[in-house]
């Protein structure tokens, strides 16, 4: 018998005091006619616009949006990504998604742990399995990391239906509940932003931000 140990490094616990980075999760199954690519666009460009850094995984669909809106406004760009050799199933990288700054990783478990390492904070969009994996894993990381962690907005209406069975049916506690905030538009997104920004502040002992 082999009893060889197999380490997978988890992202580092490290002190986060801003929402600089800002990681785009969703759907790769979709093109630039499709109406979530223009909600994504738009909410990646006022990200850029307003100095944050987009981050996604390198592929088509919602990442490929994610990182043409923050370049439409001059922003910066990075995708952490994954090249299969033996996954069908899996988009792999997208060479329309043109990003300022690339991470490879070995495997799809380190590229979806480097989106974590690699970003402040997390919206996620409609998608697959793929985005289910990401938003659960961000969320149990905020959880994990609680006091310290990374916070989540979950964008789009549909949310609200998802996370009302989610609630119904697990064991979520209310520390779990205070780490997502629910935007079904651009408008509600900026303002959880702010929300966040603001108990940033209040957790690292931070000047107020004047507006």
């Amino acid at each position: 018998m082999n009893n060889a140990t197999v380490k997978i490094k988890l992202p580092e616990l490290k002190k986060t005091c801003s929402l600089k980075r800002i990681a785009i999760f969703g759907g790769a199954d979709i093109d630039d006619k499709h109406p979530l690519y223009q909600e994504v666009f738009n909410v990646a460009r006022y990200l850029a616009y307003n100095d944050k850094v987009v981050v996604d995984g390198g592929g088509p669909g919602v990442m490929a949006a994610a990182t043409a809106g923050a370049e439409s406004a001059g922003g910066e760009t990075l995708a952490v990504t994954f090249y299969p050799t033996d996954m069908p199933n899996f988009e792999g990288r997208f060479g329309e998604n043109l990003v300022d700054k690339e991470i490879k990783t070995a495997n799809y478990i380190e590229r979806m742990f480097g989106l974590m390492q690699h970003a402040d904070a997390f919206v996620c969009f409609q998608g697959g399995t793929g985005t289910l994996s990401e938003w659960a894993t961000a969320w149990l990381l905020a959880h994990l990391y609680y006091g310290n962690h990374k916070p989540l907005i979950l964008y789009g209406e549909f949310w609200y239906e998802l996370m009302r069975v989610v609630n119904d049916n697990f064991f979520i506690g209310e520390s779990e509940k205070k780490v997502y905030k629910i935007a079904r538009n651009e408008v509600e997104l900026i303002a959880a932003l702010g929300e966040f920004e603001a108990e940033l502040e209040s957790r690292c002992e931070l000047p107020k931000t004047v507006n």
